[in-house]
């Protein structure tokens, strides 16, 4: 889901828009996104969000009542009328965005995405760019762990009433698709995404009908071979037995609490006891990555997982440290590379590519370096050109079709890097060509702070 319109940025992008605007600038910049450090719990994360962003560029405008509205902001009554009255009615996005493909597995201090455009514009579109990429990276890259850890049995997201809001769900059941899930409960994600939905029921529906049995053979005469049912709203195993003897054939039963490995292992027994081999069992309730690996290593009879509140929050990692950073400024046709030198938020100058290295169909290793520099033998290009001049240059990529990237990108990494206890470093190396820049920029820097030209 892109974000809502020009104002979904923070008030002091319009007042440095407005400042750019009121000195006659006419400087470009290039400005790169990326996460400074991945959280404890990942290895890796997926890169995300970059299909929304287009959209989001695309159609990226201010609605005379938004103008007015900043019209009417104290914090920026200095501006000039002729900013309100003439360059905001017309301002569209007009940048070049190089990206990397969502699906692609991504590291800490590699850019996921790099505009370059006029500052004002670059600017302006910083806080949706960052909030729409790395909430959904955040979630897509715990998809794919949870998926790994299902061991090939189906995944489904459940998330959508814990998200934080409406939007962050629908963003959320995306984002967890592309990461490898199967299907989310989302409808309106199915909707707007072309992706599988999936559901069972509420226990509320077996609690208002006269008995539990009833609920079910109600449920089973109306949606047939799609009916999933809740046997654990009371008592599981008498539920089961009861479905068993009333000669109803669900496609599944799902189980929400207690000894899930235990209850699916005693539901599993019954089913087949009563002819119902084909009926699967699903489980939910409060897992995470880790209790479903240790339920699929446990050889429990589990055909699938309903995982909820761990996915559409990222619980173990709500937010990363991303951030976007201009590296490059060009006024008159000189570029000069820029690089921040804040303690401990150094940034690397210059517009980057990212280059990674195959052996055997697995990846091997990346290399950070300038864009404009030969790339090291043998590796692949990972930032690709997704927009010159405001208009898209590339078609629009499906969120499945992200999936099948994701699951084949993320299976080339190296499985020490993808397991989910302590997981080790995939090497980044930065390339001479961009180690040698920092140098000769810092040193160029160096007295370039309040009283320096």
């Amino acid at each position: 889901m892109a974000p809502a319109g020009a104002l979904s940025t923070d008030l002091y992008e319009f007042a440095m828009a407005a400042g750019y605007y009121a000195s006659a600038g006419k400087a470009h910049g290039s400005f790169e996104l990326f996460v400074r450090e991945l959280p404890a719990t990942r290895g890796y994360l997926v890169a995300a969000g970059l299909e929304p962003v287009l959209e989001f560029l695309s159609s990226w405008q201010c609605a005379p009542e938004e103008i007015e509205f900043l019209r009417s902001v104290p914090a920026l009554s200095g501006a000039p009328a002729s900013f309100f009255d003439e360059y905001l009615p017309g301002l569209r996005f007009s940048g070049d965005v190089w990206a990397m493909p969502e699906g692609t597995p991504v590291f800490a201090g590699e850019p996921l995405l790099r505009v370059r455009g006029a500052l004002a514009e670059a600017q302006l579109v910083e806080t949706a760019l960052l909030s729409t990429v790395l909430f959904q990276t955040s979630v897509a890259s715990r998809a794919a762990r949870v998926v790994e850890a299902a061991a090939g049995r189906a995944v489904t997201e459940f998330g959508g009433r814990r998200a934080h809001g409406v939007e962050a769900a629908v963003a959320a059941a995306r984002a967890a698709v592309l990461g490898g899930c199967d299907a989310t409960s989302s409808a309106a994600a199915g909707f707007r995404y072309r992706v599988p939905v999936a559901g069972t029921m509420a226990h509320s529906w077996v609690m208002a009908s006269n008995n539990e049995i009833t609920a079910y053979r109600r449920y089973v005469e109306l949606f047939g071979d799609q009916a999933v049912l809740l046997i654990d709203t009371y008592d599981p195993i008498v539920a089961t037995n009861a479905i068993t003897e009333a000669g109803l054939a669900p496609a599944a039963v799902r189980l929400d609490s207690g000894d899930l490995e235990g209850l699916s292992r005693a539901v599993r027994a019954r089913l087949d006891a009563g002819g119902l081999t084909e009926t699967r069992i699903i489980v939910s309730g409060d897992l995470d990555e880790f209790r479903v690996a240790a339920l699929a290593s446990s050889g429990a009879p589990i055909d699938g997982f309903g995982v909820g509140t761990a996915l559409s929050t990222s619980s173990d990692a709500p937010f990363l440290s991303g951030v976007y950073k201009i590296v490059e400024v060009e006024q008159g046709g000189v570029l000069t590379p820029l690089m921040k030198l804040s303690t401990g938020k150094r940034t690397a100058p210059g517009r980057k590519q990212v280059w990674r290295r195959r052996d055997g169909g697995r990846a091997v290793g990346d290399t950070v370096g300038l864009c404009d520099e030969p790339g090291p033998m043998g590796f692949e290009p990972l930032l690709r050109q997704v927009m010159r001049g405001g208009e898209r240059t590339v078609a629009p990529v499906s969120t499945l079709e992200a999936r099948s990237r994701c699951r084949t990108a993320v299976a080339e990494l190296p499985s020490a890097v993808r397991r989910l206890e302590s997981p080790a470093v995939y090497p980044v190396t930065r390339s001479a060509g961009l180690d040698q820049l920092a140098e000769s920029v810092l040193a160029s820097q160096a007295g370039a702070g309040p009283h320096g030209e």
